[in-house]
């Protein structure tokens, strides 16, 4: 049965609620250690109580996800401060602002200013799931104290981006 501490491995179709897919594990089930906000909060507290070979749907609001979109994550940056190379929409940039550093993709592009936007790109977005639970086992002692299964490998393992 899925509790914290337990390492879950599933298989998920993920799609917004019109049907159009927007994620989904392609070969491999993704692996992660239950408890310990490896995934979103809305997913994990689905998943609890499940056992290997349960299937099911979840539907996940934006605040047990990736929270509501914010129009005051919307920021408009004078081109005159840009550094070298020509801004594209879509392209992904580190901004310095007064609450810290934050990734933002660039929505608009024109002579005057730049416009990014720094919400999560499935802000807002209810999501709903097709989970199978491929497989639970107990985490190991080292696993639980890095709360994670990927801590130390520094990305080297293909399954993070060495975050953790």
């Amino acid at each position: 049965m899925i509790t914290k501490d337990k390492v879950v491995a599933i298989k998920y179709v993920l799609t917004d609620k019109g049907g159009v897919i927007l994620d989904e594990t392609e070969g491999e089930p993704l692996e992660y250690l239950h408890g310990h906000r490896n995934l979103i909060p809305g997913i994990e507290k689905a998943l609890e109580g499940h056992k290997e070979g349960d299937k099911f749907d979840a539907v996940i609001p934006p605040k047990d996800a990736y929270g509501e979109y914010d129009e005051e994550l919307i920021i408009k940056v004078d081109r005159s401060v840009m550094g070298a190379g020509e801004p594209k929409v879509g392209m992904m940039a580190r901004l310095l602002t007064d609450q810290g550093p934050m990734i933002a993709r660039i929505t608009e592009v024109n002579d005057k200013e730049v416009t990014f936007d720094a919400n999560h790109e499935m802000a807002g977005k209810e999501l709903h799931f097709a989970i199978e639970v491929v497989s639970v086992r107990p985490g190991t002692p080292e696993e639980i104290e890095a709360g994670s299964l990927h801590s130390g490998c520094g990305g080297s393992c293909g399954s993070c981006s060495g975050c953790h």
